[in-house]
């Protein structure tokens, strides 16, 4: 006699069929007691009484599913990956076997046959860690999240560009930005001016550990740094000091979740506005974004949870150009000249001081161009300097391969070749021991 193993729902269905044998039941109510529609119920009426208890259970029921793992395959898995495969992950487990095994198996085939037979990865993974969104600052200008995106912006029209800016934490408003060939310094020196002058002074910025804000551990200190305790500071992580403003710098992408969804969206709009203008250069697309941004602000911007703004002004006096500019260190000369990137610049005589010849002096290059020179906080007469002998002389040196002497009236004459091979009889040629050269006091 044939056993017949039924589940819950099975047996209840059973109960279900019964009452209807039994008139108790109606079609409509056996369905909605099981699910199903009138027609199904009265196809498995049918059958229950056809073939009993074995139309109630699945078809299915102990057979073997085609797609299933044969117990000698999975022991031979579990054997090479006990032996000659120890301490491959699963993912590269799974590669071996089909290249070299001709095992074609899923990783998660394999993953599940390991883990039966107690085999766990040799890969170790850090555990999930809960995220969740961070409050945004009450107040406008307590935070600026500031980062650049390399895109093709004009989508073809021009060169690949890269967007760089900032989006206010508080509001979500973008106070200023500015389009460059290249994440530089000089970009965000660009985008600190524009957010003091048409905002002010914020509190802090929030950015990633690109080199341009933090200097690296690798990266030793001067001397004169360890000799005054001083942490070695990039030009834009000094110019962020001195008006007091507090770097905080991300340790994860998901950290600066508020500036990257604004590239996304710029990437979508700022997209359209560029082509819809024809922007093909780096000035049109300036244009561009200086137009958009307004739009946008209003567009897409919250009000803070505080009324106010935290920017701060700029001191009456302070010279703001020396401050967002890059700042090297040179020794004047004993001719009291400075040289910096090619330019000699002449420090002139002052109540101060009758000579500078080897001090230590400041170049300040700032976003115009212009050359600065600064000696203990005091900016310093200065001009373009004579040029030199050098110069004069990799000036006024001719041309080709000719030199001229017209002054004593010889006739030009070629010049040499850089190198030149001796003669065959060449003194350069004879051995050292040759009789030519023996000693006369011996003869």
């Amino acid at each position: 006699m044939e056993t017949i193993t039924l589940n819950r729902k099975e047996q209840q269905r059973v109960m279900v069929l019964n009452g209807m044998e039994k008139r108790e039941l109606t079609a409509a109510q056996a369905g909605e007691l099981m699910g199903l529609s009138v027609r199904q119920v009265r196809r498995l009426v049918a059958a229950y009484r056809r073939e009993g208890l074995g139309a109630i259970a699945h078809g299915n029921r102990g057979r073997q599913p085609p797609h299933t793992v044969s117990e000698a395959i999975r022991q031979r898995v579990v054997a090479l990956a006990s032996g000659p495969y120890d301490g491959a992950n699963h993912t590269h487990l799974t590669e071996l076997l089909a290249e070299r095994e001709g095992l074609y198996l899923s990783r998660s085939t394999v993953r599940r046959v390991l883990l039966k037979a107690g085999i766990k990865t040799p890969r170790r993974h850090r555990p999930p860690k809960h995220r969740r969104r961070r409050e945004g600052y009450p107040q406008e200008g307590m935070m600026l999240q500031v980062d650049g995106s390399r895109h093709d912006w004009l989508q073809g029209r021009g060169p690949w560009l890269t967007l760089i800016g900032g989006i206010d934490d508080a509001t979500g408003t973008v106070p200023y930005g500015c389009f460059r060939e290249q994440e530089d310094s000089y970009g965000y020196m660009l985008l600190l001016q524009g957010v003091i002058q048409h905002k002010g002074v914020p509190l802090a910025l929030y950015s990633d550990r690109h080199s341009i804000f933090t200097v690296s551990r690798a990266q030793h200190q001067t001397l004169e740094e360890q000799l005054a305790g001083q942490t070695p500071r990039t030009q834009v992580g000094r110019a962020l000091d001195e008006p007091g403003i507090r770097l905080v710098l991300a340790h994860s992408p998901q950290a600066k979740g508020r500036i990257e969804r604004l590239w996304g969206t710029f990437q979508d709009r700022l997209l359209t506005e560029l082509r819809l203008a024809g922007a093909s250069t780096l000035k049109e697309a300036n244009a561009v974004l200086a137009d958009f941004l307004p739009r946008f602000n209003s567009r897409f911007g919250v009000p803070a949870a505080q009324p106010g703004a935290a920017y701060r002004g700029v001191p009456v006096g302070t010279d703001l150009a020396g401050i967002l500019c890059f700042k090297h260190q040179r020794t004047v000369a004993a001719d009291n000249t400075v040289r910096f990137e090619g330019r000699t610049l002449q420090l002139l005589p002052d109540p101060h001081r009758a000579s500078y010849a080897r001090a230590r002096v400041k170049v300040q290059q700032r976003l115009d161009g212009e050359l600065i020179v600064t000696y203990q906080d005091r900016v310093l007469l200065t001009q373009e300097a004579a040029p030199g002998t050098t110069s004069l002389r990799a000036h006024n040196r001719p041309q080709g391969n000719v030199s001229q002497d017209t002054d004593k009236g010889k006739a030009p004459m070629a010049t040499l070749p850089l190198s030149r091979t001796p003669a065959p009889d060449h003194p350069w040629r004879r051995s050292f021991k040759s009789p030519a050269r023996t000693n006369p006091l011996n003869t």
